[in-house]
């Protein structure tokens, strides 16, 4: 994990998203797409006090959540699909200097998307996702000292789950995702209710 906080900081494997900004543009195609189970957990984010503000747990969680089901509640397809995030990482940058040292906001997710009909996940292993915030002439000089913590997360939140709609759309064109094909993996349980998916984001990080 300490390895992961490192590439936030460095900024390595980052998406680069807009935030809200295409919230109100027509809908990116997902076919039969709609969401569920919204399920966020972060058994053991870590973060970097150094260059990082600290928020509790629970404010993490409320704000992807929130910002997953501005995104994902827009979909009105005919199958329901669940979500299970764990947030393993986060930096919410603290005040340096500016362009020079200035340090950017950072999350690192794992998601696993679960079809509701079959009981089966579409991803046999999560998908690790680190998005920075995003780039423009305010988070170049550094959003520590132009943003308060709640700005910064929601922003964050809501690039992160910008992020994993680019995802879903790249698996819909290469996998056929959220398309009645095969080559799924069963769950042992069965459906993919809220608990099972929470019990085993929290398995999967110990």
């Amino acid at each position: 994990m300490i390895r992961r906080i490192g590439l936030l900081m460095a900024g390595l494997a980052l998406a680069a998203c807009t935030g809200a900004k295409d919230l109100d543009a027509p809908l990116v195609p997902l076919g039969n797409f709609s969401l569920g189970h919204n399920v966020v957990v972060a058994p053991k984010v870590q973060t970097t006090a150094t260059v990082s503000r600290e928020v509790p747990k629970e404010g993490l969680i409320a704000s992807l959540q929130s910002a997953i089901a501005e995104r994902f509640d827009r979909y009105e397809g005919t199958k329901d699909y669940h979500f299970g995030v764990s947030i393993e990482g986060y930096v919410l940058a603290k005040r340096g200097v500016p362009v020079v040292a200035a340090p950017k906001s950072a999350m690192i997710i794992r998601l696993t998307v679960w079809d509701d009909a079959r009981g089966v996940k579409l991803n046999e292993e999560p998908e690790q996702l680190t998005v920075l915030e995003t780039l423009d002439g305010e988070s170049i000089v550094g959003t520590g000292w132009s943003q308060s913590a709640e700005t910064q997360l929601l922003n964050l939140s809501r690039n992160t789950a910008q992020a994993i709609e680019n995802y879903l759309v790249k698996m819909k064109a290469e996998e056929g995702w959220f398309e009645d094909v095969p080559g799924t993996v069963s769950l042992e349980n069965g459906e993919a209710s809220p608990s099972v998916i929470e019990e085993k984001l929290v398995t999967a990080a110990e």
